[in-house]
Order: structure tokens, then C-alpha cells, then sequence
């Protein structure tokens, strides 16, 4: 096992009816600017819940945030924050919305250009307003830890940063609040968390298993509840499980002590700023050809997965692997999403601008080995038509 420092300082307040709790969590005090995305949070009550928790505060409202979150329409957030001195944050909605309330929270109080937050991956910001959030679409994990991804459609470009300064003080987590999601984002959801356990876990032995078995627990929980879930969308502790498997996926638990991946993600980014796929669909895309390409490098731990997960325990280890990511595929598939390039009209020539992309922003040394250049994004792209 790596070295690890692990903290996670966001408190999780999960359950029914804990929207209730915004009353005594946000402190006293402060001007709230309430972010939120189109409209969702209105029609499933959530929005009205937020402001009987908070009757008698300063509340002001951003709404319009994208399912992939421009700096665009973040900067007109920015512009009210300061313009209202407004000094905490709360988002309503899932992990785009959370993910454009970190780079507001960084934005508002940063001393100079804000795209170079995106440009240096965070490294720059020095102080952020506090923020926290109510979940409605579990998926990204955003809500339990310090990492974000913004849209700048003016450049086609998709960029992370990440920030300690951006953790969540705390989130409220209402399965309830789930009941309504139309089917195409619960599956997005079910993906987006299983591809975040596999980059930290398809990678290299690192004789973590407690770690490992983690990872196993939530991808074993995401094949069985995600099925169950499209088919049976109030069943409470099916929700439940979904929102808190998403959650733990990307929390830094199990990735604390372990190489991690994330070319699967950095290259779904660029498919998404190029062509506008939903991003869980990227993944969906994306993930079996990197685990085909790649195979001689995460040979054991693609048998691990193999056997442990998918309980594939005949045949050569080629045969296992193989079998192993077909499951994973024929997994994104059950839950209504295409896996291939050309279900979405992306062909060879669409390739050659993803590949284009890599190289413009810098993501040339990608994967647990630094060795996927984009040569090799390329191989794998291929594999994914």
C-alpha cells in the first residue's frame, strides 16, 4: 500500500426529511446564495423544503446552472455574489450543480483571471466562500469531496481542478429526493459511480485490501440496485443504496493508498466538449476500450474484477478478462446506454479532434503509468467505435 494522508472534513447528513436540518447547519448570519440548475428542484419539492428550512434568512437564488456546467453561466454567479456580498453558498441538485458552486465559491473571492483556476487544476486558488449542498442526482460524488469540472463553451474545452478549499461544510443526502429523476439520469448516475470506482480500482495490485474491497462492495451494490432501480424508482432503500454507493465511490476513501487511473474521464471530457454527450455516456464509451488496451498492465486486478465481481472463474486468464469487460459493457448496456462511438455518430475523423484536443490541453501523460500519450488514446478511441 502507498503512502496516504486521508481527510474528508464534510459532514453527511443523510436520510428522510433532513432538508429540515439547513436550519441549524448554515450559519447564522450569513447572505446565502441558493444555486440550482433548471428547474427540477421546484417540481419535486425540494426547493420548497430549502426555504422553510431557511425562512427569516438572506437568500438570494442563481438558477440556469447546465448539466455540464459552463464558465460561461458560472461568471454570471460570480457577478451576483459580489455584487450582493453574498458570503455562503448552497446548491440544490446534483453533481453539475455542486461542481459549478465550487468554482463560484473559488471564483468570487480569486485575485485575477478566473479561467486560470482551470488552467493550473486548482493549484492556484488561495480561499473560497463556504458552501454546501442538497443532493437530488447521486452520481458524481461531489458532494463528499474537493474536486469539480467546468464547461468553457466559447473554446470547446473541459477542464478539472481540484481544491481542499472546496470540500462542502456539509450535504444533506434525501433518497426521496431521487423518486423523480427521469430514467436516463439514474442510469448516468448508476455509470458515472461505477467508472469512478473502477479508475481508482482497475489499475495496478497495491496489496490494499481493504480498499479493494470497498471498491467491491459499491460496484457489486451499483449492478444490483441500478437495474432495480429504473424498474422500481420509489423503492426507498434501493435509492438509498444508489445515493450512498455514489457517494462513497468518489469520497477518497478507496482511492486513499492506491494508484489511480482517470484517463477514461479526461478523455470522456473531451467528448463531451466536442460533441456534447452526456458525460456518464463518455464513460460508458470510453471504459471498455482503455480496459482492452490496457490489459497486460492491469492484468491481475482485471482478474480480480473478473472473478470477484462478475464470478467468471473458468477458462485462461485471457478468457477471464475478456468475459470481464464484456460484462461491463453488456452492464451499461441493461441500463439503457449506447457503447459505442458510432451509435452517436462519432467516427474515425471525430477521433483525430478528441485526440486534437488531448494535446492542446497538456493531457498527454494520462493513466496509473503516465504512459497513455495521445497515440494511445487514439488505439483505444478505435476500439470504442
Amino acid at each position: 500500500m502507498q503512502n496516504f494522508t486521508f481527510c474528508n472534513p464534510t459532514k453527511i447528513i443523510f436520510g428522510k426529511g433532513t432538508i429540515g436540518a439547513l436550519k441549524r447547519e448554515v450559519p447564522a448570519g450569513k447572505k446565502i446564495m441558493l444555486i440550482y440548475g433548471g428547474g427540477s428542484i421546484k417540481r419535486n419539492g425540494t426547493y420548497d423544503e430549502i426555504m422553510a428550512a431557511l425562512e427569516g434568512r438572506e437568500v438570494y437564488e442563481f438558477s440556469g446552472v447546465e448539466a455540464n456546467p459552463t464558465y460561461e453561466t458560472l461568471m454570471k454567479c460570480v457577478e451576483q455574489v459580489k455584487a450582493k456580498g453574498v458570503d455562503f453558498l448552497l446548491a440544490a441538485g446534483g453533481g453539475s450543480v455542486i461542481d459549478g458552486t465550487k468554482f463560484v465559491a473559488a471564483a468570487a473571492l480569486f485575485d485575477g483571471d478566473p479561467w486560470k483556476i482551470l488552467q493550473t487544476y486548482g493549484s492556484c486558488v488561495k480561499e473560497a466562500l463556504p458552501f454546501a449542498s442538497v443532493l437530488t442526482l447521486p452520481a458524481t460524488g461531489s458532494e463528499m469531496n474537493s474536486g469539480s469540472v467546468i464547461t468553457r463553451v466559447s473554446i470547446k474545452a473541459k477542464l478539472p481542478f481540484n481544491s481542499k478549499l472546496v470540500f462542502p461544510m456539509f450535504s444533506v443526502l434525501d433518497p426521496q429526493k431521487t423518486y423523480t429523476l427521469p430514467a436516463n439520469q439514474v442510469a448516468n448516475g448508476v455509470v458515472d459511480a461505477f467508472v469512478h470506482v473502477a479508475e481508482q480500482y482497475l489499475t495496478i495490485p497495491a496489496h490494499a485490501k481493504i480498499q479493494d474491497r470497498f471498491a467491491e462492495g459499491i460496484l457489486a451494490t451499483l449492478i444490483e440496485e441500478g437495474p432495480v432501480a429504473l424498474k422500481d424508482p420509489e423503492n426507498y432503500e434501493v435509492r438509498a443504496n444508489i445515493m450512498w454507493a455514489a457517494t462513497m465511490a468518489l469520497n477518497g476513501l478507496i482511492g486513499a493508498g492506491v494508484p489511480q487511473d482517470w484517463s477514461t474521464h479526461m478523455i470522456g471530457h473531451e467528448l463531451t466538449a466536442l460533441y456534447g454527450l452526456d458525460h456518464a455516456v463518455t464513460l460508458a464509451i470510453v471504459l471498455p476500450g482503455i480496459l482492452t488496451l490496457r490489459k497486460e498492465h492491469k492484468r491481475e486486478k482485471l482478474l480480480q474484477f473478473a472473478q470477484r465481481i462478475w464470478g467468471i472463474k473458468s477458462g485462461n486468464e485471457d478468457y477471464q478478462i475478456a468475459e470481464g469487460i464484456q460484462k461491463t459493457r453488456e452492464f451499461f448496456q441493461s441500463m439503457g446506454i449506447k457503447t459505442c462511438l458510432s451509435d452517436y455518430n462519432i467516427d474515425s475523423a471525430g477521433i483525430d479532434k478528441v485526440v486534437a484536443q488531448l494535446k492542446s490541453h497538456q493531457m498527454i501523460k494520462l493513466g496509473e503509468h503516465g504512459d497513455i500519450t495521445p497515440d494511445v488514446a487514439r488505439q483505444a478511441l478505435e476500439l470504442c467505435l
